[in-house]
């Protein structure tokens, strides 16, 4: 059976972090009970909730018992207050926790075994914890609490882990992360791991490394291409196979996950069966009707799918005809590249119909076939100038890596490649005035926004329209290749782990403490009268007008650069009551021991001077200060 499933055509440039497990073809790990998994010794276990207070180490020494006092003849020790936990949880599903002792500390093993992978999940960790990941049992990436630091080594999260060995040939030295994208002690991050088995012959040798395609720590890449020819320091076994498990280290901290998804890869062995056949036409076409109603001026064969055989760099049309063999039952992706228009047919079905001969676009569809050949045809006329031929047939599964089926020379790497425009901060705080997409979506695109880069690494995006903070971020500044490459469309990107806040206003007079914020006020109401350059520290002071009410705006950063402080001052003539500051809003917001605010289902804290209350409007937990005073000050931690 063979059926039509999918076409899309067309060509984007995604912007931004995708959201987190959308890969439909991604197999949850399940954590409804340690099913999932070999025995352990019970430092592992399954809960609901969990809570890591971002203050207390998980290596710090209980304070000694008080001293007895005596009261005559009598003496009485007077009851000691239980320390802070680091890590509390509640009953439940959907989390796998580990919480070692000096007893119970055992690695976690799954049923699982592997080989290529692609990996998702999200974890936590209290302060000063460390723990680890292993690919197949013998490859480690390291998770530990790196929280602000400067300059990560392997030993921090996300960096491959090193071998003790001291033998010529057999030591590794393991992999320092690219940058520190880590999140502070207690709120959860995303990793993203595709993995890459090593290979051995029929004989059992090896004759490729294992390999981290790609690893990326809270949509930041962090790894790209690392080869691993041994394994790291405490594996499973100290040998290599084509499959192992995955192996979590337990004896080294408290550590937490949850949404473990994964997905298998085997090799793509879809290919081509005999030669390709070709037919040449001179001519601008609007249409392929236009092209074939007439002779064409060249026919023959090739040994591969290959461009090469376009005489002409214009004005020309080319039908390519072969056949492709299919292993196994599946759904295969198609992806046809080509310059100008396009048709793709297989077994006789059009998937790809693109009558324009100045096209360059990437067209994907996916047919469900079963194994067996199937002929295809590749139809291409190109009317065009400013691009050369170009010719691009790639196919793939949900297990498999996508095969391009094409000669290497029809599709080679760009021959005019963009280099990235990358801006830094300096020595002096860079202000950019440009276009930021809120968290990658171009449907809620700002337009008067200030990115604000700081010699200490952490930046910001303030909007000028609504008067409100957000986005911030640590690490490099902003990457403006789509604002001013070519034509730009005018906005740039955070080059960090950033960390997205909230759209609107976030300071507003309301008729009663439940009333929505506005998005943004009328003109006569809400007034933004640009900033200064504050003359020590370069940073920018942003002012407004409010009804009434002028406000200035300082935004900084604070505790050794791993956080930034908001500060708000206002100045009234007149006293107003009702009037309304929104620190924060997500699907969840809960009250840490410390006094600060875990948002968002623990994505970043915030901590503010004056009381907040918890709200609810349209379904969004919002956290809200009353204005009673003449400033606002709150610092937001991630």
């Amino acid at each position: 059976m063979m059926r039509k499933n999918i076409l899309v055509t067309g060509f984007a440039i995604c912007v931004g972090v995708a959201a987190f497990g959308q890969d439909k073809n991604m197999k949850p790990l399940e954590l409804n009970d340690l099913s999932a998994f070999k025995p352990q010794a019970g430092n592992w276990q399954i809960v609901g909730d969990v809570m890591m207070n971002p203050n207390v180490d998980t290596h710090h020494t209980p304070a000694p018992p008080p001293a007895e006092t005596k009261k005559g003849k009598k003496s009485k020790t007077q009851p000691a207050p239980e320390p802070p936990k680091a890590v509390t949880f509640t009953a439940g599903s959907g989390i796998l926790l580990n919480i070692n002792d000096d007893v119970k500390k055992d690695q976690l093993v799954s049923v699982l075994e592997h080989g290529d992978i692609e990996l998702e999940l999200e974890v936590m960790l209290p302060k000063g914890s460390n723990s680890g990941i292993y690919l197949q049992g013998r490859y480690e990436v390291q998770l530990f609490d790196s929280w602000g630091k400067k300059n990560p080594s392997f030993s921090d999260i996300g960096g491959i882990y090193r071998n003790w060995e001291n033998q010529p040939g057999k030591i590794y030295m393991g992999k320092a992360p690219l940058t520190n994208a880590a999140k502070a002690p207690g709120l959860w991050q995303t990793m993203k791991i595709s993995f890459r088995a090593p290979r051995f012959d029929a004989t059992g040798k090896k004759i490729s490394n294992a390999k981290f395609v790609s690893v990326e720590l809270n949509g930041v890449k962090i790894h790209d291409n690392i080869e691993v020819p041994l394994p790291t320091g405490g594996p499973i076994e100290n040998n290599e196979k084509a499959l192992g498990p995955l192996v979590i280290q337990g004896d080294h901290g408290p550590v937490a996950f949850r949404n473990i998804r994964y997905k298998q890869m085997t090799e793509n062995n879809v290919a081509l069966t005999g030669e390709v056949t070709y037919k040449l036409y001179r001519g601008t076409f609007q249409d392929v009707a236009a092209m074939t109603a007439q002779k064409p001026f060249k026919t023959g064969t090739t040994p591969e799918l290959s461009a090469e055989v376009i005489e002409d760099e214009n004005n020309y049309g080319v039908i390519y005809s072969g056949s492709i063999s299919v292993p196994a039952t599946d759904d295969y992706n198609f992806l046809l590249t080509v310059t100008g228009g396009a048709v793709l047919k297989i077994n006789g079905q059009t998937l790809v119909d693109v009558q324009r001969g100045d096209d360059w676009s990437n067209h994907r569809a996916t047919l469900d076939l079963a194994a067996g050949n199937y002929p295809f045809e590749i139809i291409n006329f190109k009317t065009a100038s400013w691009m050369p031929p170009r010719l691009r047939f790639g196919v793939s599964t949900a297990s498999t890596y996508q095969k391009q089926l094409q000669a290497f020379n029809s599709y080679p790497p760009s021959d005019d490649p963009t280099a990235p425009i990358l801006i830094e901060a300096g020595s002096t705080p860079r202000l950019l005035r440009a276009f930021v997409d809120f968290n990658g979506d171009k449907k809620r695109r700002l337009t008067h926004t200030l990115g604000v880069g700081d010699p200490s690494g952490t930046h910001y995006v303030y909007d000028l329209e609504s008067g409100n903070l957000i986005c911030v971020w640590r690490g490099a500044f902003v990457d403006a290749t789509p604002m001013w490459h070519d034509r730009g469309d005018g906005s740039f990107r955070p080059r960090g782990a950033a960390q997205y806040l909230f759209i609107n206003q976030p300071l507003a007079l309301l008729a009663n403490p439940n009333e929505a914020f506005p998005i943004v006020s009328k003109d006569d109401e809400f007034i933004p009268k640009g900033y200064t350059i504050e003359e020590t520290t370069g940073r920018p002071t942003f002012k407004y007008l409010y009804k009434g009410i002028t406000i200035e705006d300082n935004v900084y950063p604070d505790d050794n650069a791993r956080s930034i402080t908001h500060e708000i001052k206002l100045k009234s003539e007149s006293a107003h009551t009702g009037l309304y500051y929104k620190l924060a809003e997500g699907a969840s917001i809960l009250a840490m021991p410390d006094g600060a605010y875990a948002i968002d289902d623990k994505q970043y804290y915030v901590k503010s001077s004056s009381a907040a209350f918890i709200r609810e409007v349209n379904g969004k937990k919002e956290l809200v200060t009353a204005v009673t005073g003449n400033s606002i000050k709150y610092t937001i931690i991630w």
